[in-house]
């Protein structure tokens, strides 16, 4: 493995604490980005790495990501992120745990700001709010905002409206072919709202039962999730992990437009010439 601080330095990382609490088990890697512009803000992801190397790895690019991110929204805010290491990111979590997590994001005395990202719960926030306030996304009835998968889900909606007219001149999806990778909390709201739309969708996650729901609910399309990044499609909506797009998947794509809430969704930035050689518009539309 690449040394941390090499891999920091690489990216202008001003910081990388490693976390563990042996009573809960708690094995976490926080990192923030920058500060420039304001208190680094990110997502906690409860996610199953195959190797503290990955996990460190995906920290470091979802946390620089989100310092660009908050540059181009304009917002007064750096960029951080969190990843827990979990044997089964659907299982819930120890209050223990979660407690402690909260106590090493309050030692970045604000530094940090969590919120939600992949495995996380609004349950999750409101556990470790109880051991500091430098935490978003709690319950509405603590005065938070709640889930932002939602909120998350509308913005990418019109993004991808905007990207559709770009592509076709047409920003209306009704009877366009919509491709959604992840059937996770914010690509189910996504489904939901393209079926609204008049879109006719499709979806696949590594989980048949969240798809199986879908498909029940609104008569959606449930596609092979080893197969759909090769759907043929007006727009393929990656919303599930990172890394999809890559020189082996996009001469596959056949789609022409790629707009979608997940981070990351480039494996390097050589896919960027690629998506851009074969005429395909690629629209990151993750808020």
């Amino acid at each position: 493995m690449i040394p941390v601080t090499e891999l920091m330095a690489d990216a202008g990382h001003e910081q990388v604490v490693f976390v563990t609490d042996r009573p809960s088990g708690l094995r976490a890697v926080i990192a923030v980005h920058s500060t420039a512009l304001g208190p680094a803000l990110g997502g906690i992801r409860f996610w199953r790495y195959r190797s503290e190397e990955e996990a460190v790895v995906d920290v470091l690019r979802l946390s620089e990501a989100m310092t660009c991110k908050a540059a181009v929204a304009g917002l007064h805010q750096g960029g951080g992120k969190a990843v827990v290491l979990v044997d089964d990111p659907r299982r819930p979590r120890d209050e223990t745990l979660l407690r402690a997590l909260g106590r090493a994001i309050d030692e970045l005395g604000g530094r940090y700001l969590a919120a939600e990202d992949v495995g996380a719960t609004t349950r999750d926030m409101d556990l470790i709010a109880r051991e500091t306030p430098w935490v978003t996304g709690v319950s509405e009835a603590d005065g938070g905002s709640g889930d932002p998968s939602p909120a998350t889900a509308l913005g990418v909606l019109h993004g991808m409206r905007a990207a559709c007219g770009e592509a076709f001149g047409d920003r209306d999806l009704a009877g366009r072919r919509v491709v959604v990778q992840g059937a996770g909390h914010v690509g189910a709201c996504l489904v939901h709202l393209l079926v609204e739309a008049g879109a006719r969708v499709g979806v696949a996650d590594v989980r048949p039962e969240p798809v199986a729901e879908l498909v029940d609910r609104l008569e959606v399309e449930g596609l092979d999730p080893a197969t759909v990044l090769e759907q043929p499609c007006d727009v393929l909506s990656p919303c599930a992990l990172g890394g999809v797009l890559d020189e082996g998947s996009v001469p596959r794509l056949r789609c022409q437009v790629v707009a979608g809430a997940a981070n990351n969704q480039l494996a390097s930035r050589v896919v960027d010439d690629l998506l851009a050689e074969r005429g395909i518009l690629y629209a990151p539309t993750s808020s």
